[in-house]
């Protein structure tokens, strides 16, 4: 993670989960250009998987269209065929589980954008990462015309049978609006708390 000093912004790097398709819905297309144009104007630097393709690609274009700054972290075995060549920065790692180790550390906090079963697996080891204290960021869900919600109505279950401690649910925020979501996230500072403690 990137650190802090005196008058600096809490948010410096946000990594960024998202589909590698497009997808069919405008809303969501409309979500990942306004988070884009947002982590540019805050000079936020954008992390993620270094794709050209689907909302990997069109939030770093974005960004970039904006006068931000892009870290791309792609797997040596699809980087001839999908990588965005117009960022800022690429870095080619030799597999997924060294790409998303790259992006946490790269990164203060994370989001999750509408996505397929890797959106969904970055998502959940981020969060179990966080609750295991390996880092201290929070994890945000760009919850667009409730792409998320089924989602989090099964963490706050979780939380209801006793499966998920409130202390560790706190760790993920969700949000329709972009704007939102990062000034929730810039607001937010987590402390490791044991999982194994269960008072």
């Amino acid at each position: 993670m990137t650190a802090y000093g005196p008058g600096m912004p809490r948010l410096r790097s946000v990594a960024v989960f998202c589909a590698s398709s497009s997808g069919s819905n405008a809303a969501i297309e409309a979500a990942t250009v306004a988070l884009g144009r947002e982590l540019a104007e805050r000079r936020i630097r954008l992390v993620y998987g270094g794709g050209n393709s689907g909302l990997m690609g069109r939030v770093a274009t974005t960004v970039m269209a904006n006068g931000g700054e892009v870290l791309g972290v792609i797997p040596e075995h699809i980087s001839t065929e999908v990588a965005h060549a117009e960022i800022t920065e690429l870095r080619v790692v030799g597999s997924m589980h060294e790409r998303k180790a790259e992006m946490y550390a790269a990164a203060d906090a994370v989001v999750a954008l509408p996505g397929g079963f890797g959106t969904l697996e970055e998502l959940a080891e981020a969060l179990t990462w966080t609750q295991l204290g390996l880092h201290s960021m929070p994890v945000g869900l760009l919850d667009v015309d409730g792409y998320w919600s089924h989602l989090v109505e099964w963490m706050d279950r979780a939380v209801s049978d006793g499966l998920l401690k409130p202390k560790n649910r706190i760790a993920c925020i969700d949000d329709a609006d972009p704007t939102v979501l990062l000034d929730r996230l810039e607001a937010t500072e987590l402390h490791y708390e044991p999982k194994w403690d269960d008072r």
